[in-house]
């Protein structure tokens, strides 16, 4: 019976064989394979840009990672005042309590191991183009001084910071010599789903380290900031990685690897891409003047949930709600008002908060930007000069509060911001369905009068007295809520 079965797929192979070879197939792919073959393994890298395109779809990955490995770099910086073993050591760049301050305290510049203690901090880049610009995280170099740059073969540059951009975590850093670096391409088109990722960077100094996965989401917001879009992987990444690409079987990098959720320090499959499109976008200005110039129109926004859409009038829970308008703001000249909804950006529907906050930062600032309201249930149409983000002064602290992460899983908004919510507190407007506060019965609705024994007004006064209480390592907290006419405590835990 094996026998038989045995012959009769050979059979079956040996006549699709021949059909192939009749219609001329055959030939036609074993002369794309032998073409792909010699152009990946014949060719020398040199200081051009590298990629696979054309190459089939793999059965293995080493043509690839063998010809855009040496475009990625290990980056090393020195960290001044490290403190003796047994005392303090580096402390994260990022708020505390943030996701990053949470998810890298472990991530790219270690706080513990022995590069610390030799007063270095390790991290990865890649080459783009090859006069030696080099990408990286803007939280590879935040603490430290003198970046060096080690390529695969082993040679150590000294480099120069061009720029950084703290808003989207991205830095231009240049080697001080040579100009016949291999270099690589950020990819034109975005991720699908399911596509491999190959990432290759420096995880606790070894250098030269490929892991491979695939794309596992697209557009995630993980709280750090108003421009959050990150593209979600599944391949292992891990202390020293941060900075580095993540490759396409293109050999095009589709994102730099950023950050990790890891509640033990070590990779668990969950990482986070700073997408191409945005290094692209930063990268240019970067090299251009040193900074990023985004457009700005002082607004504080909040997600339109299906309650607030019902509420207001609107069909779709789509758009922006005011919050809250910087004063002297491009807004306020503009005649936009607390509690408009921002439903389109000259023309163009606005799907959410991040969507405006992405729109309104690729606007070069002085451009007249019209933009469709909805007001107390009636669309108009108004007419907003965007101005420039401030990059040192106080302002712009409202816009870039848009995208602030939920505290104790809720997303909130001032009771006086809310339609048909009159008085003092902060209302509860979603949920986050696996958060210790809907375990606690929380509604949507709810109105926050106070934290403990404190008052809020603002989602602000909510995450500072549940931060407070957490330094204070407190385990819960506790609100106290008004529902309907009833008022009533409910303790929540904190995560």
């Amino acid at each position: 019976m094996i026998e038989k079965t045995l012959l009769q797929v050979d059979t079956l192979a040996n006549w699709v064989e021949r059909r192939l070879v009749t219609s001329g197939l055959m030939a036609s792919v074993v002369a794309t394979w032998l073409t792909a073959g010699y152009l990946l393994s014949g060719s020398q890298v040199t200081a051009a840009e590298v990629d696979a395109i054309g190459t089939p779809a793999p059965l293995g990955f080493a043509d690839i990672v063998e010809r855009v490995k040496p475009t990625v770099v290990g980056i090393r910086v020195k960290i001044e005042g490290v403190t003796q073993p047994g005392e303090e050591q580096q402390k994260s760049p990022f708020p505390p309590g943030s996701p990053f301050d949470r998810y890298l305290r472990q991530f790219g510049i270690p706080h513990s191991d022995s590069s610390v203690s030799k007063g270095m901090a390790m991290g990865s880049g890649f080459f783009i183009s090859g006069d030696g610009y080099v990408v990286t995280n803007n939280h590879v170099l935040a603490n430290g001084t003198n970046p060096e740059v080690m390529t695969d073969n082993g040679t150590i540059y000294s480099a120069d910071v061009i720029g950084a951009d703290p808003e989207t975590d991205l830095a231009l850093i240049k080697v001080s010599a040579g100009t016949n670096f291999p270099y690589v391409r950020l990819a034109r088109d975005p991720p699908r789903i399911g596509d491999w990722v190959l990432p290759i960077g420096n995880p606790f100094g070894l250098g030269g380290s490929v892991t491979a996965g695939i794309v596992s989401a697209r557009g995630r917001d993980i709280g750090e900031g108003p421009y959050d879009d990150f593209i979600q992987i599944d391949a292992p990444v891990n202390v020293g990685d941060s900075g580095g690409p993540s490759f396409n079987v293109k050999g095009e990098v589709i994102g730099v690897n950023t950050a990790i959720f890891s509640p033990s320090g070590g990779s668990v499959g969950v990482a986070f891409d700073i997408p191409a499109e945005t290094v692209k976008f930063v990268v240019q200005q970067l090299k251009d003047k040193g900074y990023v110039t985004r457009g700005w129109i002082g607004v504080e926004l909040q997600a339109v949930t299906p309650e607030i859409a019902d509420a207001i009038g609107l069909k779709n829970a789509e758009g922006a709600l005011v919050v809250q308008l910087e004063p002297d703001s491009p807004a306020v000249k503009g005649g936009v008002e607390v509690a408009d909804v921002i439903t389109s950006v000259n023309n163009e529907s606005v799907k959410d908060t991040r969507d405006l906050v992405k729109r309104l930062a690729a606007t070069p600032p002085g451009s007249s930007t019209k933009l469709g309201i909805v007001r107390n249930g009636q669309e108009k149409t108004i007419t907003v000069t965007v101005g420039q983000f401030p990059r040192t002064s106080t302002e712009g602290k409202a816009e870039k509060k848009m995208l602030q992460p939920p505290v104790l899983g809720l997303t909130l908004a001032p009771a006086k911001a809310v339609a048909g919510v009159a008085g003092r507190g902060v209302v509860i407007t979603d949920i986050s369905p696996t958060s210790p506060s809907a375990e606690s019965g929380l509604q949507v609705g709810d109105i926050i009068m106070s934290v403990g024994s404190l008052p809020v007004d603002t989602p602000a006064d909510v995450r500072s007295n549940v931060e407070e209480a957490r330094t204070r390592s407190k385990r819960a907290v506790l609100l106290r809520i008004k529902r309907g006419d009833s008022v009533n405590f409910v303790a929540v835990p904190i995560v």
